[in-house]
């Protein structure tokens, strides 16, 4: 079968269907075409997994770290070598252009190929001894660790976690979501045709996402989750962990201020806030999701934005020149419809919504929008929007707005445009965030570390801190 057409459950090495022979349809969110009918894992399955994984994870704990980085350097071939095929995989069910699909495979992969080389990096220590004794600390996998990936970056989270999880020794169980199965079962059928050993990585895609997180967070040979999604759900898992205190990792909501002083490159800033804001749709967590601009330059500001948002095209992901997809359901239509309501109803102004052909009235689409007036305790500025919506405030006090930025629940990433440099140690310094863009939209790649604080999680994915998160220090005392 080939590798982009799997819709089986993949356990200790095999393709199967699900115990109960239970299967759930995998829709386009451009056309609502059903793409595929994808095995509905049961309990059985997970814990079957579970097991899999366990039986695995002495002898591949045992590989040399050079053994376990020419698979992933296998793996991280073959990817690239599929690119194509598997960007047209990402944009059928997830509805991103073909454009940002291939670059997702692309920054996918790199994960896959900076853990191959950091697979040879798991140092450990010697500690000076005041007296006859040998300290040592050493570094172990973790063992078992549960992935749960959203739909958003379908490839590119599965791949940020598996990546280092395996670098490390560990072996894996991946619920990806039940919205882009397809893409994870593609790359799970490429480390399987890497020579990955049965039972290292097993992948149980399935509707039933509570009885799954039940299950990983209560099982005791599970000794790691890492979670990526909603901070709702987050809580959840962090809640049900504490009876088998498990090591979690947990990358979670965000709300990212962008914030253009009058002293920055405006060109710049609006380049930055449309590659922020719109990439996959204003679907991914660390979008530029609520705008402060400086009033001496706000008029210039807001046309140049409205000009350049002029220019997208809305449309199915597949077709040469779109630049915004649809949303992933019609439930995530209807939510940035509703806070775009509830905003002009508060007193915000549309300014700026670019009109939707009505060719596309069969898709989960919602048209690019400017919203501005805004005052800064408007509800929209509070909430995670997930969409192509950029609402804009005017500050005046640098004081006042970064209160106004460091109030939100969340923490996640944040972007700054400004040429004094006294600011930005300044600010930087004072804005609660685990990522800040300055003077750029774009702030993800694998040689850094992702992840946020407050609300929006703990943990770190990329880099060469994101190993550190599957494994264990172990120190030794020994008599000399």
């Amino acid at each position: 079968m080939p590798f982009f057409n799997q819709h089986q459950l993949f356990i200790d090495g095999k393709w199967c269907d699900a115990d109960s022979l239970a299967t759930f349809p995998v829709t386009c969110p451009a056309t609502q075409e059903i793409l595929s009918h994808i095995a509905d894992a049961s309990e059985t399955d997970v814990l079957n997994a579970i097991t899999a994984a366990e039986t695995a994870f002495t002898d591949w704990q045992n590989y040399s770290f050079k053994d376990r980085s020419r698979l992933l350097r296998k793996w991280f071939d073959l990817v690239m070598d599929h690119q194509q095929e598997l960007a047209k995989l990402i944009t059928q069910e997830s509805g991103k252009p073909l454009a940002e699909a291939r670059a997702e495979v692309a920054y996918a992969a790199s994960y896959i190929e900076w853990f191959a080389e950091e697979a040879k990096r798991i140092y450990g220590d010697i500690i000076p001894s005041a007296n006859q004794y040998s300290l040592r600390v050493i570094k172990q996998a973790v063992g078992v660790v549960a992935l749960i990936t959203p739909w958003n970056f379908p490839l590119a989270m599965l791949a940020r976690k598996m990546a280092p999880a395996l670098a490390a020794g560990c072996t894996l169980v991946a619920k990806p979501a039940a919205e882009t199965p397809l893409t994870a079962l593609a790359l799970f059928a490429l480390a399987q045709q890497a020579g990955f050993p049965n039972g290292v990585i097993n992948c149980v895609p399935g509707t039933q996402a509570e009885l799954i997180g039940k299950i990983f967070t209560s099982d005791l040979r599970v000794r790691k989750i890492s979670f990526t999604g909603s901070t709702a759900v987050g809580k959840q898992l962090i809640a049900q962990s504490a009876e088998s205190v498990k090591r979690l990792s947990m990358e979670l909501g965000g709300n990212a201020p962008f914030i253009v002083f009058g002293d920055a490159d405006i060109e710049k800033a609006v380049e930055g806030a449309m590659q922020s804001k719109f990439r996959n749709s204003g679907q991914t967590c660390i979008c530029a999701n609520r705008f402060y601009i400086q009033q001496n330059i706000y008029d210039e500001f807001v046309k140049k934005l409205s000009r350049k948002m002029s220019q997208l095209v809305v449309g199915n992901g597949l077709e040469e020149g779109v630049t915004i997809g649809p949303l992933i359901s019609e439930k995530a239509r209807q939510k940035v419809l509703k806070l775009i309501d509830r905003a002009v109803a508060s007193g915000a102004e549309i300014y700026h919504q670019l009109p939707l052909n009505t060719n596309l009235l069969s898709g989960f689409f919602v048209p690019p929008t400017m919203l501005t007036h805004l005052q800064f305790d408007a509800s929209i500025l509070r909430e995670e929007v997930f969409g192509p919506v950029v609402s804009i405030c005017c500050f005046t006090n640098e004081n006042e707005l970064i209160q106004q930025v460091n109030e939100s629940e969340y923490g996640l990433a944040a972007y700054l445009y400004t040429q004094n440099a006294t600011r930005i140690h300044r600010l930087t310094q004072q804005i609660q965030a685990g990522m800040i863009g300055i003077n750029t939209g774009l702030i993800s790649n694998e040689m850094a570390p992702f992840g946020g604080v407050k609300q929006s999680g703990w943990g770190r994915e990329g880099s060469r801190y994101g190993l550190d998160d599957y494994l264990s220090l172990k120190y030794l005392c020994e008599v000399l």
